[in-house]
């Protein structure tokens, strides 16, 4: 049993001998539960003041905080040394509040927030890399403060572009300042990029070559055709705000961001002449401390790297055995499961032609898909959720780093809804089996739907929770999306989609085996590739892809299946103690009226969850 579940049963129990005096109990569970929501409201103002794009993001940087839509975070390095002081501050002044007087849902919450507090804290204890609190909570803490995925120059152009509202042209001016803030912010990056190099901490060598053909790639385009002029003067004129936006978005880019990109490129340059092809965290200062620490954050749990590792390969089994079944079904029965399901990706029935033509019509599936998605939401939930969401192509000056497919969530002030990305760079990597799971993992019922949840019910739920997004529970979530879509008929008289989805849960057990064996057991690059070939079948462009991703945000990749897992034993649990009283729309609105918590304390809710429905 884990300490915080001792805890939280420790709570209860004393909570049933107050009992008897049932004034006393809400008088002193009202005090502190007051006393807790000031406290978090306040840490929220303190997040959301350091974090600017987090403002946007959610639609708060309106009214009293009209002031973060000019600006973008300090990334120095005297600012790594100040978020670890203040996740130390903050748990300090947790202790002000009494957990033993909090009613159930407020000690859940405060459970949470010290989780994360100290995950914050601790990551400022590797003196290298981004392992700040809002990186911890954001799925990318990483070694490398720079990579193909990582970084300023990676995600600025296409935040201000998607995330930052042009209404007025004092938003139009907020945009240019944004973007002279840009250039401070790879500077900024610059000189932890050499302060890293000096600790011996280098990106491997096939990291810093994507990366810096992504960095050439986006000086090399004069600075009048860069999205970033384009899309302000495009969007001022759409709203008829008159100005030169274009010359002066083109002025800062050549003058200020296009320097700084320079400087940052010959920085990367220099890390590629010393560079190594090592791919794991092993090699770095503390490196097994630090992937320990990686794992935490990307599962919420303590496993250890092996216990991941054999996860993996015992859950790759079940799921081979059953796709196994069905692919005899349909004529394949010669080679591993992996070798056939490899040449279903390769066979041309199921693939666009790698066009704009057959883009379009990826992007058409993709609607149908979500609106199939949509149609079952009634059977697996109470709650009446509008979850909009749109599908956009990754923009194509960063898709060779991005990742193949992943969720922006919606705004909370509604004026944003969730954008669901997709890479089309070849749609090769696409058979068109492998994308009803997908989307209903990014979309409905997975990411799309979960974080509607906190979009329409903001009012009533403590921001902060809108700030910590614990990747095993977010991406938990959405893996027990696709499988639950499967149990309502999503794939009924499709085996071929079916095959994806099994072949998308294989995926993630298989995640489980390489990640660990990267940075835990010393795999390379090229074993690490193979071996996610060999277990899912997927197309050697796409695996590469996927173990790139893995070398420069460790850990993260874990927590899917972990998170599912654990899901999955909630579930039963709930189902042995409540018997015929389980409903799973009940279960479903559960876990996801959490707001999203670590699975440590996930647990305590739905042992609360299942209290209630009893009527304890």
């Amino acid at each position: 049993m884990h300490a915080s579940r001792r805890a939280f049963m420790a709570t209860a129990a004393a909570a049933g001998a107050l009992a008897g005096a049932p004034g006393l109990a809400q008088a002193q569970a009202g005090a502190e539960d007051a006393q807790l929501g000031a406290l978090l409201n306040a840490f929220a103002d303190e997040m959301i003041e350091a974090s600017p794009e987090t403002a946007t993001g959610l639609g708060l940087d309106s009214g009293a905080r009209a002031e973060l839509k000019s600006k973008l975070s300090d990334v120095s390095r005297s600012s790594l040394g100040a978020d670890q002081r203040s996740c130390y501050a903050m748990l300090r002044r947790m202790w002000a509040v009494d957990p033993a007087g909090l009613s159930p849902p407020e000690r859940i919450r405060y459970e949470a927030v010290q989780y994360a507090l100290r995950l914050g804290a601790q990551g400022g204890d590797f003196h290298y890399g981004d392992n700040t609190f809002k990186s911890a909570m954001g799925e990318s803490a990483t070694p490398y403060v720079v990579s193909q995925q990582t970084g300023a120059l990676v995600g600025i152009p296409e935040f201000l572009n998607s995330q930052h509202k042009i209404e007025t042209r004092a938003d139009c001016e907020a945009y240019l300042a944004r973007l002279d803030a840009f250039a401070r912010q790879l500077d900024q990056e610059t000189e932890r990029v050499r302060y890293d190099m000096g600790q011996g901490v280098i990106a491997p060598d096939f990291i810093l070559d994507t990366t810096l053909t992504q960095a050439r790639a986006f000086r090399a385009t004069p600075a009048a055709e860069t999205g970033m002029a384009r899309s302000l003067a495009s969007r001022a004129a759409d709203k008829h705000i008159d100005g030169d936006w274009a010359a002066r978005a083109q002025r800062i880019v050549a003058s200020r961001v296009y320097p700084a990109v320079e400087r940052q490129i010959a920085a990367l340059n220099e890390a590629a002449d010393h560079a190594s092809h090592d791919a794991g965290v092993w090699k770095l200062p503390h490196g097994d401390a630090y992937y320990s620490w990686l794992l935490r954050v990307g599962t919420s749990t303590n496993l250890t790297a092996d216990e991941i590792h054999n996860m993996g390969l015992e859950q790759g089994r079940a799921i081979d055995a059953r796709m196994d079944e069905i692919l005899r079904r349909q004529g394949m029965t010669h080679g591993s499961v992996g070798e056939r399901m490899s040449a279903a990706t390769r066979d041309r029935r199921f693939l666009k032609p790698n066009t704009d033509a057959g883009r379009a019509e990826i992007i058409l599936y993709l609607d149908r898909r979500i609106a199939a998605g949509r149609a079952l939401l009634a059977r697996l939930s109470h709650m009446q959720l509008r979850a909009p969401v749109e599908v956009h192509r990754v923009p194509v000056n960063i898709q060779n780093g991005a990742g193949l497919g992943y969720m922006n969530f919606a705004s909370l002030d509604g004026s944003r809804p969730a954008i669901y990305y997709i890479n089309l760079k070849d749609t090769a990597l696409w058979p068109i089996w492998t994308l009803p799971t997908l989307t209903a993992h990014e979309t409905i019922p997975g990411h799309a739907w979960q974080g509607a949840y906190l979009a329409e019910h903001h009012s009533e739920i403590p921001l902060i929770m809108s700030l910590m997004g614990f990747n095993a529970f977010v991406e938990g979530w959405a893996l027990y999306a696709e499988q639950l879509v499967d149990e309502l008929g999503y794939y009924d008289g499709d085996p071929w989609g079916r095959l994806g989805y099994l072949q998308a849960q294989r995926f993630r057990a298989a995640r489980l085996v390489v990640d660990t064996g990267l940075h835990a057991k010393q795999w390379s690059r090229e074993k690490a590739i193979q071996s996610l070939i060999d277990q899912t079948g997927r197309a050697a462009g796409a695996a590469q892809s996927e173990i790139d991703r893995y070398v420069s945000t460790p850990g993260q990749a874990c927590g899917y299946k972990v998170g599912h897992t654990e899901i999955l034993r909630l579930r039963a649990h709930a189902q042995q103690e409540l018997g015929a009283r389980f409903d799973l729309r009940d279960f479903n609105d559960a876990i996801v009226q959490t707001g999203g918590i670590p699975l440590t304390v996930l647990a305590n809710a739905i042992d609360g969850y299942i209290a209630s429905k009893r009527g304890n």
